[in-house]
Parts: C-alpha cells; structure tokens; sequence
C-alpha cells in the first residue's frame, strides 16, 4: 500500500545521500551552537540577549526550512508555520516592552534586602 499523495518521503534514499543532505546543515548548526556559547563569555552588555536572539533565529529558520521541510510544503502548511512564527514574535515583543519599561527599582535583583 502506498501513501496519498505529499504524504511520502521524497528524499534521500542511501546512507551516503541522507549524510550528504543533513552533514552541512548539522555542522551549521553546531557552528551556531559554538557561537552562541562563545558569545555568551562576551560582555556585550544590552545586546547579549539580542546576539543571542538572533542566532538562535537563524538556527530556527535553518531547522524550519530544511528538517520540517517547510521549503517544499503546500502553502496551508507555510501559512501555519509563518502564524506561528509572528504570534510568538509578538509574545517577545510584548515581553521586552514590559522589561523595557519598568522602574529600575522593580526590575528582579536591583532590590537591595535590608540587613537588621
């Protein structure tokens, strides 16, 4: 029995192909995964956190596209992966709005406890 139509698997078939299809994009991510933890004994300052946003983006993008085969997918399936993708951007946005705006005496660490 065969599978419906865009249900299959179209990829590689032998051991040699699979390696030579996902060994650059491995060796990408773990470039990426090397720079995310170098960068992280970097004092950057303000913009850790965003270096740090945005290499894990590109990871996501890296792992959207080639692992989930979102490159090849019918369009509903792009659709989906993009809405998610722009509600959790707002989640972050929201969330840094907040961090951003607060007092700098109600931010978590800043309260110094009082000793008496």
């Amino acid at each position: 029995m065969t599978a419906p139509h865009g249900l299959a698997e179209a990829g590689p078939r032998s051991t040699r192909d699979i390696l030579r299809a996902t060994l650059p994009l491995w060796l990408a991510l773990m470039l990426l995964l090397a720079a995310t933890l170098g960068l992280a004994y970097v004092p950057l300052g303000r913009w850790s956190a965003a270096v740090a946003f945005g290499i894990s983006g590109v990871k996501t993008v890296l792992i959207g596209v080639f692992f989930m085969k979102l490159r090849d997918a019918i369009p509903l399936v792009r659709i989906a992966a993009c809405a998610a993708m722009l509600w959790l951007a707002f989640l972050f946005l929201l969330t840094f709005a907040d961090l951003l705006t607060r007092a700098p005496l109600t931010q978590p660490g800043t309260i110094v406890p009082s000793m008496g």
